[in-house]
């Protein structure tokens, strides 16, 4: 595995208040650099200039769900290959399964703590392949 240090995360979640709360507790006690997207439309169109290392994606959204969110970014050059983690309150042991089966290195249980998040997305990247 590489050891490569995370920096940058394109974060996507439909909700205003957790997208706060979490961009801050990521660059505030991360220090990450986040490109935070309101849908998956507006990843979609940030993603390629943005070049993030990591896709942290709700699960539940409108229009485009995280799993949508996830097959439309993997057609894109720039995030084929990237890491995916979601961010759902939908973690039963075959929730869980299914979303690493469609692709996520992890899953982040919502409601999640914003004083450990950082910590929290640092143990999801080290489960990354390369």
């Amino acid at each position: 595995m590489s050891d490569t240090a995370l920096r940058r995360i394109l974060y996507v979640d439909d909700d205003d208040d957790l997208r706060s709360i979490a961009v801050f507790a990521l660059e505030a006690l991360g220090g990450f650099e986040v490109a935070a997207c309101a849908s998956g439309t507006e990843a979609l169109a940030c993603a390629a200039e943005f070049q993030p290392q990591l896709l942290l994606l709700d699960v539940m959204m409108p229009e485009m769900d995280g799993p949508a969110v996830l097959r439309a970014l993997r057609g894109l050059p720039v995030t084929a290959a990237t890491p995916a983690v979601f961010m759902t309150a939908a973690t039963r042991p075959e929730e869980v399964a299914r979303f690493v089966a469609g692709g996520a290195i992890d899953v982040i249980a919502k409601p999640f703590d914003p004083m450990t998040l950082p910590e929290t997305v640092l143990m999801a990247w080290s489960r990354r392949d390369g």
